[in-house]
């Protein structure tokens, strides 16, 4: 799509984004970027400022026109939210096709070039590239190529790789307008029962350091520019060492506990992203406990952001907050209370205060820029302060090209995503993850690789895959062997809203789950393989199987492939697997590898 305000002058061209006929330097792709930041700054009206500093969400209809909803959760009108909010800075959820969704990202840069300044939109995503059975990631998907899920990256930990993985999701993302990745995650899963093991690149700070900063250069490349994906990195200071394993999305999770005196260890994922010059940064929700600093959410916390973040190692990047820290949100007929832990009572007024005298750059999942604006006309907030944020905010617009060319091309976008090569390279490292816990013994050598043609009775896989490799039959009295894809255990939660999502609480198999699967086992020799979004307590099951896989987000072929050798396993525990829940507890949630007596140590992987 060609920009409507395209025009020529001393030789340049450029785009007329004020529409008063004339280049201005903040126009200027020849003048330096804090030349051309400066004269917009000062061209920006307190309203316009104000805008910026909010990242909330926004949907997309299917047809890639704009969604103008009704104002409910996920469903914004992009026009109130462009045009008369003056927001520019939006994060998406479920996505078009590749082609509409260009579409649509050109539609929206079109509404944006009919503002006064012509400000261009800058769009965020979650990761979208995991192969994963978690219904939350089914938002996510689409049409890109799939991956294991970072912690299955961690398995295979391999830098090359993980910098190729950020390269292909680059060119994806940059097809179809995504220009900032909130990932990766340097948290560390030092706490088993933590829900969001699965994003993480697992308990060993020194290996998810090297992954982490692989990450980064694939996305963003050596410097930011035009072809770059900026890398918002989270959650600072690192949000693995939760009390209880509890994630603080809910109230019953807000703090993280360092009992183990390992704060430190954990900053050392963050120290790589910022070497690897990670563009942004978010904090997490958890408010920190025993430590010298405030008991408040990190988003609201000066002694971390203003402290340890700008002062310690000196980030001049965006502070983005995590999503939802100033207002309730409604989800349907539930309500999302705003996740201010430790500032519950603070106003609305009050906690934007906090947060931007934290250090804090942009609210995550907000869209009030009338609170910031009623702030400043009040006195109780100088202008200077939304410049200091702002720049910053601009700054990665104009080195990311935005200013000089938003716009995207639908049959690029239509041909980059999901390419062949792809596809390829995603299937292979899913392949690759997959860690062998378990080969046992048959009269005739080890369990695996199975032998292709037997009589296979199946639970969790697709029988048409299955197949393709043995006689499929209906049940275990009729097979040779049986094959299961099992999901690591957790606890059903869904009083809250979200909760469902979080896979949280006990890692052992309830009653009667377990006693059927064991059932199973002793009945026909049976090739386990467990997603472990999260370490799983499973020594009885690992005992009776005749083989144990475990995988980090694979497909059927993937795993299969695996158990009848047309492919070597070759993954790496990126985490201890406990031996009882016991031992969990035992734990001490911000120490690795500290599990008494682990049924799997990290590191372990078999060959065949």
């Amino acid at each position: 799509m060609a920009s409507a305000l395209w025009r020529r002058e001393d030789g340049v061209t450029y785009r007329d984004l004020n529409k008063n006929g004339k280049l201005d330097p903040y126009e200027d792709p020849r003048l330096p970027v804090e030349a051309r930041i400066e004269d917009l700054l000062g061209r920006m009206t307190l309203e316009e400022k104000a805008g910026m500093l909010f990242h909330t969400g926004l949907g997309m209809n299917p047809d890639g026109t704009l969604q103008e909803g009704d104002g409910t959760f996920g469903r914004a009108s992009t026009t109130e939210l462009v045009t008369r909010k003056l927001l520019n800075h939006f994060n998406v959820w479920a996505v078009a096709d590749p082609r509409p969704m260009a579409e649509w990202y050109n539609r929206l840069q079109a509404l944006a070039e009919g503002t006064r300044l012509g400000i261009p939109i800058t769009i965020s995503s979650d990761p979208r590239h995991s192969y994963s059975n978690n219904p939350a990631a089914s938002l996510f998907a689409g049409r890109f190529s799939k991956w294991p899920e970072p912690i299955g990256l961690a398995a295979i930990g391999d830098e090359e790789l993980v910098r190729a993985f950020g390269d292909i999701a680059r060119q994806e993302y940059l097809a179809v307008g995504i220009r900032v990745a909130l990932h990766p995650m340097a948290d560390l899963a030092t706490e088993p029962r933590w829900a969001r093991i699965a994003g993480t690149f697992g308990e060993d700070a020194h290996l998810a350091a090297h992954l982490v900063a692989a990450y980064i250069k694939g996305f963003q490349g050596e410097n930011l520019g035009p072809h770059s994906v900026a890398c918002m990195t989270k959650h600072f200071p690192g949000g693995g060492p939760q009390k209880d394993g509890e994630d603080p999305h809910f109230p019953y999770g807000r703090e993280q506990v360092y009992p183990g005196n390992n704060f430190e260890y954990h900053l050392i994922p963050f120290e790589a992203a910022f070497e690897a010059g990670t563009a942004q940064i978010m904090p997490y929700y958890g408010m920190p406990v025993g430590l010298p600093f405030e008991e408040v959410g990190f988003g609201f916390n000066r002694d971390v952001i203003a402290g340890l973040l700008r002062q310690r190692y000196g980030f001049q990047g965006v502070v983005c907050t995590d999503w939802g820290l100033l207002t309730d949100h409604r989800m349907g007929d539930r309500v999302l209370s705003a996740r201010a832990w430790g500032v519950e009572h603070l106003s609305l007024e009050d906690r934007v205060l906090k947060a931007l005298d934290a250090g804090v750059d942009q609210f995550g999942g907000e869209s009030c820029p009338e609170v910031v604006v009623q702030l400043v006309r009040s006195g109780r907030l100088p202008e200077e302060r939304l410049d200091v944020s702002v720049r910053r905010l601009l700054r990665d617009k104009f080195r990311l090209g935005l200013f000089d060319n938003p716009f995207v091309d639908p049959e690029e976008a239509e041909r980059v995503v999901g390419q062949e090569a792809f596809v390829r390279a995603g299937e292979a490292a899913q392949r690759r993850s997959i860690v062998l816990l378990v080969n046992g013994e048959t009269s005739s050598g080890r369990t695996l690789p199975m032998r292709e043609g037997i009589r296979l009775y199946v639970e969790g896989v697709d029988p048409q895959v299955a197949s393709r490799y043995a006689q499929v039959v209906d049940t275990p009295e009729g097979a040779d062997a049986a094959f299961i894809r099992l999901q690591a255990p957790y606890e059903h939660r869904d009083n809250l809203p979200l909760e469902a999502f979080f896979h949280a609480g006990n890692l052992s198999f309830p009653e009667p789950e377990q006693r059927r699967i064991l059932d199973l086992l002793r009945r026909v020799p049976t090739v386990v393989q467990i997603y472990l979004d999260r370490p799983a307590v499973i020594p009885e099951i690992a005992r009776e199987s005749a083989a144990l896989l475990a995988d980090f987000g694979a497909s059927d072929e993937a795993v299969l492939d695996v158990a009848f050798g047309r492919h070597k396993p070759g993954g790496r525990l990126p985490f201890e697997m406990p031996s009882s829940m016991d031992a969990v507890r035992k734990q001490l949630p911000d120490v690795p590898c500290d599990s008494e007596d682990p049924l799997f140590p990290i590191g372990h992987g078999l060959t065949l």
